[in-house]
């Protein structure tokens, strides 16, 4: 989620990454969420059960019925466990299931959100590249600011 160009690491070709997941619907943020371990499917069911779910009910409480969840086909997304999950998380939520063709990066409009958040990373906190300290205090530092971007 971090382009290079916004953090400076310490040794040459080192640097900090961050996982981040959201999801929207039109002009509908839902959460941002920082992942700071690897994503297998139990974590990813686990931030869709905490964050996904959550704000799926919020849209049809203020009336937005037609909630599409579309997701990329990295491997904790199309597990069959995840699958699954999936399939009986939007029959008791009232969400719609995409399918997601393979390759397909263009055909996803979160990766056009993440291209424009990065963008405004760089625009409004250009001091990011200069941050200093231990990666969890940067880290801080750049979710504030990608919080205040979101």
């Amino acid at each position: 989620m971090y382009a290079p160009k916004n953090i400076k690491g310490k040794k040459k070709g080192s640097g900090l990454s961050q996982m981040v997941w959201g999801c929207f619907i039109g002009n509908k943020l839902g959460p941002l969420v920082f992942i700071d371990e690897t994503v297998k499917k139990e974590v990813y069911i686990q931030l869709l059960e905490q964050n996904l779910l959550p704000f799926i009910d919020l849209l049809h409480e203020n009336g937005i019925h037609n909630v599409v969840f579309q997701q990329d086909n990295a491997s904790p997304h199309s597990s069959p466990v995840t699958q699954v999950w999936l399939k009986t998380a939007a029959q008791q939520h009232g969400f719609t299931l995409m399918k997601f063709p393979p390759n397909s990066p263009d055909l996803n409009p979160i990766e056009h959100l993440w291209f424009k958040v990065k963008a405004e990373l760089y625009r409004q906190y250009l001091n990011t590249i200069y941050l200093k300290g231990l990666g969890k205090a940067i880290r801080q530092e750049l979710h504030n600011c990608l919080n205040k971007i979101w």
